[in-house]
């Protein structure tokens, strides 16, 4: 029987379209995809039917399950229903601004983890530090290739299983307290909310305490050294995280002219 309800149009009333693979037959010219990240399942939010319709065919064709949303709206509530393990979300959406889709994306607790690759029209460097402080896993510029955007997507992906299959505790630093099992970070007890990028980086600096990281690997280890990224973003990020970790933000200290480094609490004042 096949898994199969296959269309790839996005309903001119915004309504929800399910895409999958038939894995049964290579009709409609497609053969048999190679299995991907273990068929993971992809959320397009994209207003341009067009758009939408070619992305989706192309991530059918290699080998992705796909959920594709005509707005914003329509798009969190099938993050809520069907709990993809990516998110494409453009950032010019008519109704809810791709940047609002991912902030509510980041402030639930349910999702937070879930990466997000936002895709603009924009090409300016302010426009993507913005997507990266509202917490976009990764940023492309239309029109881009589509062999380019699945190499992004594999990326995260396998970024996100091997944090996922680390399973080592991070043990606790000046209150902060670090499960990379379990995507949690807490200060002091309470709770940090942080996206799945932020939680990278932390894990990431942390992992490699009392060594300094400079931007380049940083961009290299976290973001898969991807165009369109440049050492701003790592800096708007770090910004970003030390205020979310509040008093333990103090633990990430800048070497200027060449990165960062975690230190642990007793070699402050030494590394300062």
């Amino acid at each position: 029987m096949s898994r199969v309800k296959r269309e790839c149009e996005v309903p001119p009333d915004g309504s929800q379209q399910w895409f999958g693979i038939d894995t049964t037959s290579s009709r409609l010219g497609h053969t048999k995809p190679i299995e991907t990240i273990a068929m993971a399942r992809i959320l397009v939010i994209d207003d341009d039917a067009d758009q939408a319709a070619a992305l989706s065919s192309r991530l059918l064709e290699a080998g992705f399950e796909v959920f594709a949303a005509a707005s914003g709206r329509e798009g969190l509530r099938t993050a809520h229903d069907k709990r993809p393990d990516l998110m494409l979300v453009d950032a010019g959406l008519r109704d809810v601004a791709g940047t609002e889709v991912c902030r509510s994306i980041r402030s639930d607790a349910s999702l937070r983890a879930l990466p997000i690759i936002m895709m603009s029209e924009s090409d300016d460097e302010i426009d993507r530090v913005v997507g990266f402080e509202v917490g976009a896993d990764d940023f492309v510029t239309k029109p881009f290739s589509h062999r380019e955007l699945l190499l992004r997507i594999r990326a995260i992906l396998r970024r996100r299983k091997r944090g996922d299959d680390a399973g080592t505790s991070g043990g606790a630093v000046a209150g902060l307290q670090l499960d990379p099992a379990a995507h949690r970070v807490s200060v002091n007890g309470e709770e940090v909310v942080l996206s799945a990028l932020e939680f990278k980086l932390l894990t990431t600096l942390h992992r490699r305490r009392n060594r300094v990281q400079t931007r380049g690997s940083l961009l290299e280890e976290v973001w898969g050294g991807g165009d369109g990224v440049s050492v701003r973003t790592v800096d708007a990020c770090i910004k970003r995280l030390r205020q979310k970790l509040g008093s333990a933000g103090q633990l990430i200290q800048t070497v200027r002219g060449v990165g960062y480094r975690f230190v642990a609490a007793d070699e402050m004042s030494a590394a300062s």
